[in-house]
């Protein structure tokens, strides 16, 4: 009886969140085109690892077509999810489970630092898309200064590590084959403080048509799936919800892009997946499931370092998706390749994670 109630109450949010995003969108849509909801070919872009020019190589794979194409489609995702929830939240007040398990999904020890995370990291991503959209000339060039956005990030993973050191008691990581640990003490807050940063970094994987949201659907399907095996419903259903949302954005994300998700979805997914990351302890599985956005992120650090030390470029253009499409691939071909390897890793991950 209870089973087939979690089995119910993962499904039909995350069907919810689907059928929200698709009937909803044609509606952002049209909005998002009206009022020229894209960035201004002024701005510097930031992908191209923050040069104060964006390099010869960086423009020949940006045309104007995409410059015209809306930044803020991660509207779409955190509207979904925001809209499921409040749809639980109403069901759950209306239907009554003999078993005392609720509908909601939303719980103090699980899944409130997640969407509290994903609701701060859209607002402050959207504020962040909007002033460079319409703001000054300054504004347009930098939007919210990356300092600040940083300075937020490393608040926000503060936060969240001090809940998890002084709340929950976690001080340490576990390792896989073998259940030994890795005992850090205060410096656990420390550490998930640069894991919340290092995941934010990895944002820059938006820009490709339909790139960002297939990684990150094959990500959160994988960390659904680890919810079940470890018992968290409220993380899995969660996790599938994200998933439904992700899944109507990318209905329309596919080529060609109707709009990115830019830092309002970048923010609201990387922000979000850093907490449910330490809530499933899987940190060292992460590096094999989320293995896309970790080369993302390591690509873009060894240029600048790289460029930093040595005046050399190690990729003809950072981070390294870009370098391939410089090389000649074709944005369809990244596209598959790196959903084909997400998938991959995050089928490794699951695996690891239940024999470990």
């Amino acid at each position: 009886m209870i089973e087939s109630f979690i089995l119910f109450k993962i499904l039909i949010p995350t069907i919810v969140a689907f059928i929200i995003g698709i009937v909803t969108t044609p509606v952002f849509s049209h909005i998002f085109y009206r009022y020229k909801l894209w960035k201004r070919s002024s701005r510097i872009d930031e992908s191209n690892i923050g040069h104060q020019e964006m390099s010869h190589e960086f423009t020949e794979i940006h045309n104007l077509e995409e410059t015209k194409t809306p930044r803020v489609g991660g509207i779409i995702i955190w509207f979904s999810i925001a809209l499921s929830v409040l749809a639980t939240i109403v069901a759950a007040s209306l239907i009554q489970n003999p078993g005392g398990e609720s509908l909601m999904f939303i719980s103090r020890s699980q899944t409130l630092i997640p969407f509290m995370s994903l609701i701060l990291g859209a607002l402050v991503g959207l504020t962040d898309d909007l002033l460079q959209i319409f703001g000054s000339k300054r504004q347009l060039q930098i939007g919210i200064p990356r300092r600040i956005r940083i300075a937020f990030v490393l608040f926000l993973g503060a936060i969240i590590g001090i809940w998890f050191y002084y709340r929950l008691g976690y001080d340490y990581i576990s390792l896989p084959f073998g259940g030994s640990e890795l005992f850090l003490g205060v410096g656990m807050v420390f550490f998930i403080m640069f894991t919340v940063l290092a995941l934010f970094s990895s944002g820059v994987i938006d820009g490709v048509d339909g790139l960002a949201g297939g990684v990150f659907g094959s990500i959160f399907f994988a960390y659904g799936l680890i919810g079940i095996i470890q018992s968290q419903y409220d993380i899995a259903t969660f996790c599938f919800v994200v998933v439904g949302a992700i899944l109507a954005f990318l209905w329309f994300n596919t080529p060609p892009a109707r709009f990115y998700l830019g830092e309002t979805g970048v923010m609201a997914l990387t922000l979000s997946l850093a907490s449910i990351i330490f809530l499933t302890d899987t940190v060292v599985e992460f590096l094999i499931i989320g293995f896309p956005l970790v080369l993302t992120s390591f690509s873009s650090l060894v240029q600048i370092i790289s460029r930093r030390f040595f005046n050399r470029k190690v990729f003809i253009v950072a981070p390294f998706h870009h370098h391939l499409e410089r090389l000649g691939w074709s944005r369809a071909k990244i596209t598959m390749r790196y959903w084909i390897i997400s998938v991959m890793c995050s089928i490794a991950g699951v695996v690891i994670v239940i024999i470990g």
